[in-house]
């Protein structure tokens, strides 16, 4: 299978500390890898990097064949590479339709941003008068999607999807992440809690001290692993 994303032999640093070292990863077509690791590992300045909002100090990032290292942010966005942040990232004083509007911005026709939100999120499709920061933090982070999935992205980039959500609406966004990732879309997701993400990823790459120590299909012997790695993080 051709890597829509490619990381190799990446290296970056905070001025003089070193957060990654070698780092070897890619993400095929249509395919979920997990990146996975205790806190501090580097798991978040891998998805930076590869979205272009931190520079490697070494090695390669490549989308679609290409070498794009150092490449500005918003060429990377033009290039369908796409970030969901931690945190969401939604402007909470906008409502639905008018967070989905800023997308315009990536020169994609209104019609079709909407088009594309209310069929795959036809709850918000009912709240889209309703202002951002009203809605649960499920829908937020729906929005959130909403509005990558706007710009029809290769690769979809996702931080920490489940956090501060109930389990079951975290099993309601990952079961829409299957969905996106059969379009064709490579998705890479950082997940703290490992047992959120195991059951759906096609490959799991667990990261310690900056370092890719190991990249396997999900299972038994992985979660014992990662258990030994960082404890309470796979249940």
């Amino acid at each position: 299978m051709t890597s829509l994303l490619e990381l190799r032999n990446v290296s970056a640093a905070y001025d003089r500390i070193t957060v990654l070292s070698g780092v070897d990863l890619a993400v095929g077509a249509g395919e979920i890898v997990a990146l996975l690791g205790p806190n501090g590992a580097g798991k978040t300045t891998t998805l930076n990097v590869a979205a272009g909002l931190h520079p490697a100090a070494g090695g390669e990032v490549r989308v679609g064949g290409r070498a794009l290292a150092g490449t500005d942010p918003v060429e990377l966005a033009r290039r369908g590479v796409c970030l969901i942040p931690e945190g969401r990232g939604v402007f909470p004083n906008l409502t639905v339709r008018e967070n989905l509007r800023m997308m315009t911005f990536a020169g994609v026709d209104r019609a079709r941003v909407e088009e594309i939100a209310f069929t795959r999120f036809p709850k918000l499709a009912r709240r889209q008068r309703q202002t951002a920061g009203t809605l649960s933090g499920g829908e937020q982070q729906m929005l959130a999607l909403a509005r990558g999935l706007a710009v029809d992205p290769a690769v979809l980039l996702m931080d920490e999807l489940s956090m501060g959500l109930a389990p079951l609406v975290v099993a309601e966004l990952y079961a829409l992440v299957v969905e996106i990732a059969r379009t064709g879309v490579a998705v890479l997701v950082v997940e703290q809690f490992a047992s959120t993400v195991l059951g759906i990823c096609d490959w799991a790459a667990v990261m310690v001290n900056g370092r890719i120590e190991r990249v396997d299909v999900p299972g038994d012997d992985l979660a014992a692993d990662l258990s030994a790695l960082y404890m309470g993080s796979v249940k």
